[in-house]
């Protein structure tokens, strides 16, 4: 599948089989997310692989009561991690440091797509809960939780036509 199948493809997957997702399968997407674009290359990120039941079920509480975040095989927590000095300043740490994970989350999703397994990105949390939650150190932000498991469903979604949301100007 190309890559712009694989983008039209692509779905909010919120419930998943129990069938297991295997290291090997979790480390290619942590691979394409390491390969995610980054401002200046300093790859500002962690991305937390949580497995534990427990710490699933942390997760899905911090994420208000997202069930299907505990119920998945997997949750890749895309974290970050901004230097505390940047050569791009405050606008290094306070945004593209969310921009270049906001691309490793994409990658991840893609990825996961092409695989066959469903993803949904979850950005609605409590954000001092899921640090706790994944125990996190001092500077670091959790940006993105991403379920990851084999979908139970598919899913649906719509776009806005492209006459809502594209300017030209020409």
């Amino acid at each position: 599948m190309g890559v712009f199948d694989t983008i039209l493809k692509r779905r909010s997957i919120r419930k998943f089989t129990a069938e297991a997702v295997g290291r090997d399968r979790l480390e290619q997407l942590l691979e394409a997310a390491r390969w995610a674009p980054s401002a200046g290359n300093l790859q500002p990120w962690v991305f937390v692989v949580v497995t534990s039941a427990e710490v699933k079920a942390a997760l899905a509480a911090a994420a208000y009561g997202q069930g299907f975040v505990a119920e998945a095989s997997a949750v890749i927590a895309v974290v970050a991690a901004p230097p505390e000095d940047s050569r791009y300043g405050r606008r290094g740490r306070d945004l593209y440091c969310l921009q270049d994970t906001a691309a490793a989350v994409q990658n991840i999703l893609l990825t996961a797509c092409e695989m066959g397994l469903g993803t949904c990105w979850v950005g609605a949390f409590d954000e001092e809960a899921a640090a706790r939650a994944l125990n996190l150190e001092a500077g670091e932000r959790p940006v993105a939780l991403v379920p990851v498991g084999v979908p139970a469903q598919e899913g649906r979604s719509s776009r806005r036509p492209p006459a809502e949301v594209v300017r030209w100007m020409e």
